[in-house]
């Protein structure tokens, strides 16, 4: 009997250890969240920020910290004032520039009519009324520079005064939106010169140079009428930025060009499978770095002597391996510091030897958490389209994966529709975390994923409903082929693009899957042209309006609607949906949700009023992960 008894005991034991060691969502939102912020003044030091969410508070602290370049103990700093070069003020120490908002337009009765205080009304004449998250309110964010007087900046001055165009660019644009030229004389910044329904229906955003001396503004990049966008100047004052060459095409091939002032050249033109993310100059100016999805990964490519060359077969990759290169921090000698990603780990910092690729990792601020949580194995397979074409397809196993069991399994939609899928780290759709509860996910990288060429790439396009769901079947087909594939206990997960894929997969499954959860996805094509914010998106991905009855492209792709599948709805779904989304605005999750309670189909609906296309509150980020889980637990184990 004592026997049984111990054995018990040691069973609970390990349990409970087994159960600590899963990741939860609560572990998951106390990792710190690591951003490299740059080198020391000095190149002695990495200086980068760590932010850790307060579940408590409901927001997160940012704390600043210090370590030398070849690794060793971080050291906490109050202020990075003193540490970094400040890229606002000019070379020459007599200028700086900042941006603000400047109010040029009334929008709201309370402004045109002063008797009518109380008024809350908004009056619009044209489209971008509401943009990502916000209306408009008839502020636009301007550039503005100032002399330098004993240290300190003195009166600033608008140098785009009266235009009704923002820089930084609304919503995402930041501090890298305008820059000094290393001369000190001129500034570059990067503006959408259009307004009202023109702004809506174009990507046509331009570098603008200003002269200081005489308050002139020259167009830099007229001839390009896509996105040109992240102005670096190297220190000999050579211009690089990030090009898409068509108008309206937010996915287009993105290109790295450089400018003496007189040539320009397309660094990556004739490499088809490159899709330039971000880039950085080597402290030299003599190489440009650059990071680019290739075959399922985010890789670090460098371009030895890029004003000298037009050759595609000067580009060189950096690091293999399954892990994301995420971003670039700084350089000193060959050593090149950047932020690197896995499956299973958050971002971290890590030295890269520019010679021959090998990382080493200088911050480690979630070991510690790292050491209580199972590890989970990532698997690369090869999945056979309906076309024909090999097609990557990531698999995530549980930790502890047993091949003997079985285990529910779910297909994980990727957003987009033109996004790499990658060994990214998710606070919110975190295949660890996923897998850690046990399931399986199978992450395919349909068409559409860039890092595969870009006819790849662009076999999405006006055909949301075609090859691309094919693809998601084909992959989940294919791995639920194993033994350890529970056929019975599969489900359909995803976001954005992955979100309406959720909503055409409920259409056209043929019962494959048990369970469904749609977050902020596509689901009437028609109410989606109508209402969401960027116009170009719609035009480019439909192939036109719904009403133009001649287009046969727009017509075959809003027949392609989930809305026009109703019919063929039988399956549990949650829907989840953000009431400031204004790309993929509420009345989408409404429609889906409200037909699917129609039709007598178990469902759910997770409505979060204050949260635009994402999630970024901690506490209701926690909400949704529980929820989540707590779904596929009702629907699917």
């Amino acid at each position: 009997m004592k026997y049984i008894l111990l054995l018990t005991g040691f069973s609970l034991s390990l349990f409970s250890l087994q159960a600590q060691n899963k990741l939860t969502p609560e572990q998951l939102w106390k990792l710190g969240r690591v951003s490299g912020l740059g080198m020391s003044k000095n190149n002695e030091y990495l200086i980068y920020s760590v932010s850790t969410p307060n579940l408590a508070e409901n927001k997160s602290a940012r704390k600043f910290y210090l370590i030398a370049r070849n690794g060793g103990e971080s050291v906490e700093i109050k202020s990075t004032d003193s540490f970094l070069v400040n890229s606002k003020i000019s070379p020459d120490g007599k200028y700086m520039i900042s941006s603000e908002g400047v109010k040029l337009m009334d929008v709201k009765g309370s402004e045109k009519y002063a008797d009518l205080q109380k008024s809350n009304v908004y009056i619009y004449n044209a489209l971008n009324y509401r943009h990502w998250d916000t209306w408009e309110d008839g502020k636009f964010d301007h550039v503005f520079v100032a002399p330098m007087i004993n240290g300190k900046p003195g009166t600033a001055k608008d140098i785009m005064p009266g235009e009704p165009y923002d820089s930084p660019q609304k919503p995402f644009g930041g501090d890298e939106d305008f820059i000094w030229n290393p001369d000190s004389k001129h500034i570059v910044y990067v503006a959408k010169k259009k307004a009202g329904t023109e702004y809506a229906t174009s990507t046509n955003t331009d570098l603008y140079e200003y002269n200081v001396t005489d308050g002139s503004t020259r167009n830099l990049t007229e001839d390009n009428k896509g996105y040109d966008v992240n102005p670096a100047y190297n220190k000999k004052g050579t211009l690089a930025w990030l090009q898409m060459k068509r108008d309206g095409y937010e996915a287009d091939k993105q290109d790295i060009i450089i400018s003496d002032g007189k040539i320009k050249t397309n660094l990556t033109k004739q490499r088809d499978d490159i899709h330039v993310e971000s880039f950085a100059w080597s402290t030299k100016g003599d190489t440009l770095f650059f990071i680019a999805p290739i075959n399922g990964t985010l890789q670090l490519f460098k371009v030895n002597n890029p004003i000298a060359t037009n050759s595609a077969a000067a580009i060189t990759q950096v690091t293999h391996g399954d892990f994301d290169i995420s971003g670039i921090v700084g350089q000193v000698g060959f050593e090149l510091f950047v932020s690197r990603t896995d499956m299973n780990h958050a971002t971290e910092i890590f030295s890269a030897d520019i010679t021959n690729g090998s990382l080493v990792q200088l911050t480690h601020v979630n070991d510690t958490a790292y050491a209580k949580i199972n590890m989970c194995k990532t698997e690369r397979r090869f999945v056979t389209t309906t076309d024909n074409k090999k097609m990557l397809v990531w698999v995530i196993y549980p930790p502890g994966f047993d091949a003997a069991k079985k285990y529910p399994t779910l297909l994980y939609c990727q957003g987009g529709p033109q996004a790499p899928l990658t060994q990214f780290y998710s606070f919110r759709w975190n295949f660890q975390l996923m897998a850690s509860q046990g399931y399986i996910v199978v992450a395919p990288a349909r068409r559409g994923m860039q890092g595969f060429g870009t006819e790849w790439n662009e076999q999405v396009s006006k055909d949301w409903g075609g090859q691309v769901i094919k693809d998601y079947l084909s992959a989940i087909d294919a791995v639920s082929k194993e033994n350890f594939v529970d056929k019975n206990r599969l489900g359909c997960v995803g976001a954005s693009f992955g979100g309406f894929s959720v909503f055409a997969l409920e259409g056209q499954h043929e019962g494959r899957f048990k369970t469904f959860i749609s977050h902020d996805g596509v689901f009437d094509f028609r109410s989606m042209y109508g209402t969401t914010d960027e116009i170009f998106f719609e035009n480019w991905e439909k192939g036109g309006s719904y009403w133009d009855k001649n287009n046969t492209v727009a017509q075959r792709s809003f027949s392609q609607s989930p809305s026009n599948f109703i019919d063929k709805w039988n399956t549990p779904i949650m829907i989840i949906q953000g009431g400031r989304d204004y790309r993929v605005p509420i009345e989408q999750g409404q429609q889906a949700f409200q037909a699917a309670q129609l039709k007598g189909i178990k469902s759910r609906f997770l409505y979060i009023p204050d949260e635009n296309h994402w999630v970024l509150s901690a506490q209701n980020a926690l909400v949704w992960q529980r929820e989540f889980y707590k779904w596929l637990d009702e629907t699917l184990k």
